[in-house]
């Protein structure tokens, strides 16, 4: 992963309308985020907007390119793809797709905060109800 401050900037400039957008440099590249859900990345001074079933036909249609984490690998993600070049340019257009990424970024992020975990004391109270209607 590689990014430019120049292209960043750029990209930062153009989020502007979408509020709260930090970015944290990872592996050479930068992961966007707004507030705390990851919707964006940037590698090679190319914006990869997440997807999910809800705007992966945004970007199908268009015949958009999905990111590679790992360019000597055929493998590709399934829930980052290249965001179109007008869009890019055009900062309204931009906003509106990148809402969608956040939402399914959110919408990602849902699953794993249901998941309850029993902690040591539930364990241990249902262990000492086996005990009991054993005896």
């Amino acid at each position: 992963m590689a990014v430019s401050s120049e292209y960043l900037d750029y990209v930062h400039d153009q989020l502007s309308g979408l509020g709260g957008v930090t970015s944290r440099r990872m592996f050479g590249g930068a992961g966007l985020y707004c507030d705390e859900f990851f919707f964006a990345l940037v590698d090679n001074d190319t914006l990869y907007l997440r997807v999910n079933d809800s705007n992966r036909a945004d970007f199908t249609s268009r015949a958009m390119g999905q990111f590679r984490p790992y360019p000597e690998s055929p493998q590709l993600s399934t829930t980052y793809y290249e965001t179109p070049a007008d869009v890019l340019e055009d900062a309204a257009a931009l906003v509106a797709w990148a809402r969608r990424s956040v939402a399914a970024a959110m919408a990602a992020a849902k699953p794993a905060a249901k998941t309850v975990r029993r902690g040591r004391s539930a364990g241990r109270a249902s262990a000492k109800r086996r005990r009991e209607r054993e005896r």
